[in-house]
């Protein structure tokens, strides 16, 4: 089960279909793995204050991942959006906040899954993985350097 909670009201009035995007990316990315994924959408405040908790780090970022303990049962794990960063990273990027949104869910499911890119061979794989999910969303490479894109 995907569950998708919308806490800053700003990705619905920028992007009325955010939840439904969201649901749609973590299902690509799970691709018939198991276990229920609860996706947050909430603002930079919100995520500000779980990076703070969680990672040490007082300052909000674009996307976190939670796996959840092997005894969470069925729960992969969560994964929190922060709305105003992954917008000026969208706008900074050219490209649409649906496609970065989408982006960055994968990306999480993607940890929630057990990959990670901490060494440049990781990275490349996991980059890779989250390409050939996004063009079967329609979505374009993340990674092109003509987008102006950097890595997560």
């Amino acid at each position: 089960m995907i569950e998708v909670v919308v806490e800053d009201a700003a990705w619905t009035e920028a992007l009325p279909d955010a939840a439904a995007l969201a649901k749609q990316a973590a299902t690509a990315a799970l691709s018939g793995a198991a276990g229920d994924v609860a996706l947050l959408l909430a603002g930079d405040a919100a995520v500000q204050a779980l990076n703070a908790r969680f990672r040490e780090q007082d300052r909000p970022t674009n996307v976190l991942s939670f796996p959840a303990p092997e005894s969470a049962g069925g729960a992969l794990g969560d994964i929190a959006l922060a709305y105003g960063v992954c917008a000026a990273e969208a706008r900074a990027q050219g490209k649409p906040l649906a496609h970065h949104l989408q982006h960055l869910v994968v990306h999480g499911v993607l940890h929630l899954l057990g990959l990670d890119h901490a060494a440049d061979a990781e990275a490349a794989a996991m980059e890779a993985r989250e390409r050939r999910i996004l063009a079967g969303l329609g979505v374009p490479d993340p990674y092109r350097a003509e987008a102006g894109a950097a890595r997560v």
